[in-house]
C-alpha cells in the first residue's frame, strides 16, 4: 500500500483514548499498592516500570522518572531473585538514558544463561547509543519478519530512520499500522507519531501537510499525547496558524513538560504578546533546568534544542549536547553537537566534533546525507 493510499484508507480502530488513560492511572494505582505491600511479588514491578514508561511517553510525566527510582531502591532491598532486581535496574538506568549503567546491570546476568529479555534491551541501548548497528538492524529485521507485531517493527522503522533509510523506514511503520489487531489506542498513536517525526522532521525536505496528518491521527487515538500536540503545533507556529498551536498545547500545559511552556512562549511572541511570552520562556527555563538537575541524561538534548532555539543560551545549548554526545554518539548527537559548537563560538570544538564524526560515522551511507558531510567539504 502506497502512503497516499494508507493517509485515505480507514483508520485501525481502538479503544478511547481518554478511557484508556484513566484505566491506566488506575491499574498503575493498583499496582503500587500491590507493590508496597509485597515489592518481590512476580511481575507487578515489571509492570509497573512498563506503565510508567507510558505515562513518561505520552502524558510527559516526568516523575514516573522519580517514581522509578524509588521502585529500584525498594526491589533492590527485597526478596526478588538477584536476576529480576538487575533486569529491572537496567530498564529503569536505560529509561534514564544511563546506558552504561544499564549495560552493567545487564552483565551481572550473564551468569543466568541467555535470557530473551536481556537480548532485546541490549539491543535497544545499542541503538539508542548508534553502536554496532549492522548487527541490530539484522536482528530487528528477523524479530519483525518472524513476528509481524507493530511491537517489533516499531524499533525497526526507528533504526532505519536513523540509518536515512526514510522510504523503507515509512514502508515498516506503515506495515505496523495497518498490521495492528489489538486496540490499545497506545501503540497506535506511538506509530502515528513516529510517522509524523518521520515526515516532519527527519527527512531531508520535510512535508509537512504530511506530518500533519500523522500527528493529528497520534492526537486522535490519545487526545492527551503531550509531544504529538507539541510537535504539530510547530508546524501551525511555522505556517502562521498561530490560534490553532494554542489551542494544541493549552490543555496540555498542566503536564508540567517545559516544551509546552516553550511553544506557548512562542505563540504569545507571534501575537507580539512580549512581556507575556517572556513569562512562558522563563517558566520552560525553570521547567527544564529542574528536569536536568534530577534526570541530567534523560533530557540534556532536548535541553539543548530548546537553549539552541529560544531559550538563547548558546553556552548552556553547547555544554548539554555534548553531554548528550559523550553520553551517545549517534549521528544525530554529533550534529546537535557541531552545531551548538557553532553557535556558541567554539569553531575548535566544532571541527574536533566533525572530525569525530568523520571517523565514527563518515563510511555511512547516513553519513553522506547529513548536513556534516556537507561541512566537510
Amino acid at each position: 500500500m502506497t502512503s497516499s493510499s494508507v493517509l485515505e484508507a480507514i483508520p485501525p480502530l481502538a479503544t478511547s483514548g481518554e478511557i484508556a488513560v484513566i484505566n491506566l492511572e488506575s491499574s498503575l494505582q493498583q499496582s503500587w499498592g500491590r507493590f508496597w505491600h509485597s515489592p518481590e511479588r512476580l511481575g507487578v514491578a515489571e509492570y509497573i516500570v512498563e506503565q510508567e514508561q507510558m505515562k513518561l511517553q505520552f502524558l510527559s510525566d516526568a516523575a514516573s522518572l522519580d517514581r522509578l527510582d524509588a521502585l529500584v531502591e525498594c526491589f533492590a532491598h527485597s526478596d526478588a531473585e538477584p536476576m529480576r532486581i538487575a533486569l529491572l535496574q537496567a530498564q529503569v538506568s536505560s529509561t534514564k538514558h544511563h546506558f552504561s549503567e544499564a549495560r552493567a546491570h545487564l552483565e551481572s546476568i550473564d551468569a543466568f544463561g541467555p535470557i530473551p529479555a536481556v537480548n532485546r534491551l541490549l539491543l535497544s541501548i545499542d541503538q539508542a547509543c548508534g553502536n554496532s548497528l549492522g548487527a541490530v538492524l539484522e536482528a530487528r529485521r528477523q524479530t519483525a519478519a518472524e513476528s509481524g507485531h507493530l511491537e517489533d517493527l516499531v524499533p525497526l522503522g526507528a533504526l532505519l530512520a536513523d540509518l536515512r533509510e526514510f522510504d523503507e523506514a515509512d514502508r515498516v511503520y506503515e506495515q505496523a499500522f495497518r498490521s495492528y489487531q489489538n486496540v490499545s489506542p497506545f501503540a497506535l498513536a506511538w506509530v502515528c507519531f513516529q510517522l509524523g517525526a518521520l515526515w516532519g522532521e527527519l527527512v531531508p525536505e520535510p512535508q509537512p501537510d504530511r506530518a500533519k496528518t500523522w500527528y493529528s491521527r497520534a492526537i486522535e487515538y490519545v487526545p492527551g499525547y503531550v509531544k504529538a500536540r507539541v510537535h504539530l503545533s510547530e508546524i501551525h507556529l511555522e505556517h502562521n496558524m498561530i490560534g490553532d498551536a494554542e489551542a494544541l498545547l493549552t490543555p496540555v500545559l498542566v503536564s508540567g513538560d517545559p516544551e509546552v511552556d516553550w511553544r506557548l512562549a512562542d505563540v504569545m511572541i507571534a501575537r507580539d504578546k512580549i512581556s507575556e511570552g517572556r513569562r512562558y520562556l522563563e517558566s520552560a527555563s525553570r521547567g527544564f533546568e529542574a528536569l536536568l538537575d534530577k534526570h541530567f541524561l534523560a533530557f540534556a538534548d532536548h535541553g539543548a534544542e530548546f537553549y539552541s532555539g529560544s531559550g538563547d543560551d548558546p553556552g548552556r545549548a553547547f555544554e548539554l549536547a555534548g553531554a548528550n554526545l559523550a553520553n551517545r554518539p549517534t549521528l544525530r548527537a554529533f550534529e546537535q553537537a557541531y552545531e551548538t559548537a557553532l553557535c556558541a563560538r567554539h569553531p575548535q570544538a566544532a571541527s574536533d566534533i566533525l572530525s569525530a564524526a568523520r571517523v565514527r560515522w563518515g563510511s555511512s551511507h547516513a553519513f553522506g546525507l547529513s548536513p556534516l558531510a556537507k561541512a566537510l567539504g
